[in-house]
């Protein structure tokens, strides 16, 4: 070899044999160019269409969120998609290529071509015309030739190339299903969107390799942690598209309504910030701009306010001594401040300025409210919007959804999501609008019959939305994210949800047994009753309720009020037909504590008991007691528990070690730190609590509850002898009387203590004398008053203040036509009210002396009803008097109808009330001796 090429190199004429081998080589190099050419080809033609096929997809797919932030990549499928994964599969199944494939397709389509181009002329006749430039090149392609011909033979190249090369017709089909997606050897792109890095291909990295040269499932999925993406089969979805057409239609239908109740918000606000800039001097400006502004010419002109300020606008450019520069700076820093108060001034409802724009919005919020079938629905609204992009790409050609989570959610998620959107749809078909007959008569009475409603409606209108991290309490932020993500189902719930309180019903459902510590007033029963309504909309069907016999009748009336589940009384007489019913047809169970010790070897029987709800939690702090005994056994047995207390942490940190333990014994606890700062971090999976100051912005607000409590022994045997005698005054006062007896008394000195764990005082007010001296007697901690009609105006004034600066916990007793009336009592966050008043106007305006304007805490009412008797008579005739005075002033002219109009006539309701009891307990009754009636 060498002397041939020496020889040729010094001349030597190439003989025929040579020629001969050399042809051979180059036809061999020609025919493997062509074939390597092929396996480029079809190599690039199958990555560019699978890339193209991808980039299709990906293209179409949507990002659905949850709470505000990506959760899944979500593509809808089709049966024309098989194409794309037909390329997607053949891109899987190529032949995969190392870097001596790649040298040696470089060698066949780049070098040995141009070698032998370079050889060629000497292989014909052509080289005989050969300079020795040509000559010289011949040769050095002759030997490069020689030399990679041989490489090529020796490491298999040919073998290689059919290896490498476009598949026979009778190669194994490839298939083009579109489950075949998540088939990890097929690198779809989309699935590289999940939580954690996407594995590098093999080329990349070197990997060793199986048989056929390709990396194995197992090692396709390295690197990828979180839920796996799924195909969701279209009977999950298919009724997405026309579910959200119906809820759009609703929402679309109450917007207008909507949109006037947001105006007519904006124009409180507007006006308040109006009010406030109209009181601020125009020297206010100056700290905005640290300029020092000549402010001589503008008072001179009259111009003293920051309001002032913006109603002059350019013209003040004209008042001598001013100037364009200073006129345009002023402007500017007066529509700073507009801006700065804006953003600082909620939207307030003061009972006592009532401002005509506030009754505007008032009533705005009514007709809102009167035609709406959105109601207590805003968090599956919320769903719904969030699976507006996917719904908008599913049509009936979608046969699947490939689910891609992307940040931790599962498909179980999603689908749950869209159950829920589906159903709530279905709720909205069998709804009906209500008509303008339900539209209130006078808006601000309204507000005051209910205000927590209005409050809730402000709150969707992002009015009140409150403190997003006060909600959350004290909690981690892995579990803060956890429960975000968790979706409520408001099927079953009548009620509308404040932010804090839907975030308390999703940290239950996510830790599943749990203790609920917000303080008094902020709507711990309703936050119960939402996750019992969720669970019942999952299937779950037996729950069960235990609390003091005192509060067994609010919880009955707040289930049926505030929920489409079924409450079952089991306690007192019908206890054993109620138990009886609530196991069979299921539904809320509400019970006492005592009442377990007959009913907790029965409830074992009860094949699933999906929550039990522990109210007023502290009553089983004591770990030796009976009734905590019986209560940690079915804390224990049941799927989930919530236990309600309003006593903070902080104040008892040894027993409420104990209540952590009924429904988290696995946490660690060390008992040798007394911090409660360290305490309630190390609870937090278990414990939440928010203050009313955190969540509340729209301070003060108004919080009311109906206590309905049982009369005990002694009440109901004096309030016969008041019944037998007809003495209505005695009638009224009768559950008051017993002291420490009555079930009235015993729920006000819990209240008042409650109070003071949660530093706040306390006013109670009564219609009667014996029974302010009674509670002024009874109550424990600093007691105030009596403040009667009889003590000097000067006098209780001085009483007031010497009430205001006294601790938390202090308590002002006061006659409510004497109290109520002419004084401000805003050191009082709590109001009890110990009997009901004929007039409702008696009642407000009692409460309008701690709710209003200049209140830094938000005010709870608590009036003490009893069960049965005189409370519950009198409760009934107002409220139908009430409907009655609404529909007759609804369909007349009145438009400024006095809320005055709702009072009765005192002998009138006498006689009904006091002929109603006596044939209750005396029949046959005798009629009222006209002497008893009030003049």
């Amino acid at each position: 070899m060498l002397g041939w090429v020496a020889g040729y190199r010094a001349g030597v004429r190439m003989d025929k044999a040579e020629r001969v081998e050399l042809r051979r080589l180059v036809a061999d190099f020609r025919r493997w160019g062509r074939l390597a050419q092929d396996v480029r080809d079809w190599h690039r033609g199958v990555q560019q269409a699978a890339s193209s096929a991808e980039r299709g997809l990906r293209d179409r797919s949507v990002v659905v969120d949850r709470s505000g932030q990506g959760a899944w990549r979500v593509l809808a499928l089709r049966a024309n998609d098989r194409d794309a994964v037909r390329r997607l599969q053949e891109r899987a199944v190529l032949p995969a290529t190392t870097a001596a494939d790649h040298a040696l397709l470089r060698l066949l389509t780049d070098d040995a071509p141009r070698a032998v181009a370079d050889l060629a002329p000497m292989l014909d006749v052509r080289r005989h015309l050969a300079g020795p430039a040509r000559k010289q090149s011949a040769a050095t392609a002759a030997m490069f030739l020689r030399d990679r011909h041989a490489q090529v033979i020796a490491t298999g190249g040919p073998e290689r190339l059919a290896y490498l090369g476009v598949p026979t017709a009778a190669s194994d089909p490839v298939r083009d299903d579109v489950r075949d997606l998540l088939d990890p050897s097929l690198r779809f792109a989309l699935l590289a969107e999940r939580t954690g890095p996407e594995p590098e291909l093999v080329e990349q990295t070197g990997q060793e390799r199986g048989p056929t040269g390709r990396i194995g499932p197992e090692r396709e999925s390295a690197g990828w942690t979180g839920p796996e993406p799924e195909l969701v089969d279209r009977s999950v979805f298919g009724g997405l598209p026309a579910a959200l057409a119906a809820i759009d239609k609703v929402v679309a239908g109450e917007a207008s309504y909507r949109s006037a109740a947001r105006d007519a918000g904006e124009q409180v606000r507007q006006s308040e910030v109006h009010r406030i800039l109209r009181d601020m001097p125009v020297e206010a400006l100056r700290t905005v701009t640290r300029d020092r502004f000549r402010l001589g010419p503008l008072a001179d002109a009259g111009v003293v306010t920051v309001q002032d300020v913006l109603h002059h606008g350019p013209s003040l450019q004209a008042l001598p001594g001013v100037g364009e520069t200073s006129a345009r700076r002023l402007i500017g820093a007066a529509r700073t401040l507009w801006q700065t108060t804006y953003d600082e001034t909620p939207v307030r409802i003061d009972v006592d300025h009532r401002h005509p724009e506030t009754t505007l919005l008032l009533r705005r919020l009514a007709e809102w409210d009167a035609r709406r079938r959105t109601r207590g629905a805003a968090a599956d609204l919320e769903r719904a919007a969030e699976l507006a992009p996917l719904g908008g790409t599913v049509d009936r050609r979608t046969s699947h959804l490939l689910v891609v989570p992307i940040r931790g959610l599962a498909a179980s998620d999603l689908r749950e999501s869209i159950e829920i959107v589906e159903r709530r749809a279905e709720l909205l078909g069998r709804s009906s609008a209500p008509g303008r007959r339900n539209l209130p008569a006078d808006p601000w009475d309204d507000f005051l019959t209910r205000p927590a409603d209005y409050f809730a409606m402000l709150s969707e209108l992002g009015f009140a939305s409150g403190d997003g991290n006060a909600a959350h309490g004290d909690l981690p932020d892995e579990i803060i994210e956890a429960v975000r993500d968790q979706v409520l189902d408001g099927a079953h719930l009548t009620a509308s949800l404040r932010g804090y309180q839907s975030f308390a019903a999703r940290f239950a459902l996510v830790q599943r047994k749990v203790i609920i510590g917000d303080e008094m007033g902020l709507g711990k029963t309703v936050e119960a009753l939402a996750v019992l309504a969720h669970l019942r909309s999952s299937g779950s069907t037996h729950f069960l309720v235990v609390c003091p016999a005192a509060v067994v009748t609010n919880w009955v009336r707040e289930i049926s009020g505030k929920s489409r589940l079924r409450p079952h009384r089991v306690h007192g007489p019908e206890r054993e037909t109620a138990a009886r019913a609530w196991q069979r047809d299921g539904g809320v169970a509400v019970t006492t504590y005592e009442t377990l010790a007959w009913w907790g070897p029965q409830l074992r029987e009860v094949p699933e008991l999906a929550c039990v709800v522990v109210d007023e939690a502290h009553y089983v702090k004591n770990p030796q007691a009976q009734r905590s005994i019986r209560t940690k056994e079915i804390v224990a047995r049941a799927e989930r528990a919530i236990l309600l207390t309003g006593t903070p942490l902080e104040n008892k940190v040894d027993e409420f070690r104990n209540l952590a333990r009924y429904v988290r014994p696995d946490l660690t606890v060390d008992a040798t730190d007394p911090s409660p700062a360290r305490f309630r971090r190390q609870i937090a999976p278990a414990y939440l609590r928010r203050n009313q100051d955190d969540v509340l912005d729209e301070l003060p607000e108004l919080i009311e509850v109906e206590e309905w409590l049982p009369m005990s022994s002694a009440d109901t045997t004096r309030y016969r002898e008041a019944v037998e005698r007809g003495n209505f005054m005695q009638m009224r006062q009768a559950a008051m009387l017993q002291a420490t007896e009555s079930t009235k008394v015993q729920r006000l000195v819990e209240i008042v203590r409650e109070a003071a764990e949660n530093e706040r005082r306390v006013i109670v007010f009564s219609h009667f004398r014996e029974v302010l001296d009674l509670v002024t007697r009874t109550l424990p901690g600093p007691v105030f008053g009596p403040l009667t009609g009889s003590v000097p105006a000067n006098h209780r004034q001085r009483m007031v203040d010497d009430f205001s600066a006294a601790r938390h916990g202090a308590v002002l007793v006061a006659q409510i036509v004497a109290g109520g009336v002419g004084l401000n009592i805003q050191s009082a966050s709590v109001v009890v009210i110990c009997e009901p008043q004929l007039k409702p106007t008696t009642e407000a305006q009692a409460i309008a002396r701690a709710h209003r304007m200049g209140q830094v805490q938000s005010v709870q009412v608590h009036r003490l009803l009893s069960e049965e008797g005189v409370d519950q008579r009198i409760t009934e005739l107002l409220a139908g008097k009430r409907r009655i005075f609404d529909d007759f002033a609804r369909v007349s002219d009145t438009a400024d109808a006095s809320p005055e109009a709702v009072d009765l006539s005192e002998a009138e309701l006498v006689r009904e009330v006091v002929a109603a009891e006596r044939q209750r307990l005396l029949d046959p009754a005798p009629e009222l001796p006209p002497q008893h009636a009030p003049s």
